[in-house]
C-alpha cells in the first residue's frame, strides 16, 4: 500500500517537473522572439541612418551586420527550442497518463482498505 502512495507522489513530482521544463522553454522562446524584434528594429534604424540596406554592400554598417547575424542565430535557437518544446509536451502527456494510472490504483487500494 505504501509503495503505491510513493509511486503516486513520484509521478506527481514528475508531472510538475515536466510542466516546469515546458514553461521554461516557452519563456525562453518568447524572450528570444522579443530580442529578435529589438535587433530587427535596430537594424532598420542603422540602415536608415547609413542609407544602405544591402547587406552585401561594402559600406553596410558593421553594427547592422552583427545584429543581423545575432537575429539569425536567435531564430535558429527558437526553432531548436520548438523541437524541444514538442518533445517536452509529449513527455508531459506520457507522465500525466502514468500519474493518472498510479492515482487510480491508489484510489482503488484505499477504497478496498476502507471496505475491509
Amino acid at each position: 500500500m505504501k509503495a503505491r502512495e510513493s509511486l503516486t507522489r513520484l509521478k506527481e513530482f514528475q508531472v510538475r517537473e515536466k510542466q516546469r521544463q515546458l514553461s521554461q522553454l516557452q519563456m525562453m522562446m518568447s524572450e528570444f522572439e522579443r530580442m529578435t524584434k529589438d535587433l530587427e528594429s535596430q537594424i532598420v534604424f542603422e540602415e536608415r541612418k547609413s542609407g544602405i540596406s544591402d547587406p552585401s554592400h561594402f559600406a553596410y554598417p558593421t553594427f547592422a551586420k552583427a545584429a543581423r547575424q545575432r537575429a539569425d542565430n536567435l531564430q535558429v535557437s527558437i526553432r531548436e527550442l520548438k523541437v524541444q518544446q514538442d518533445a517536452a509536451e509529449l513527455a508531459l502527456a506520457e507522465v500525466q497518463a502514468e500519474y493518472a494510472k498510479a492515482a487510480a490504483l491508489e484510489e482503488r487500494d484505499s477504497s478496498t482498505r476502507l471496505r475491509a
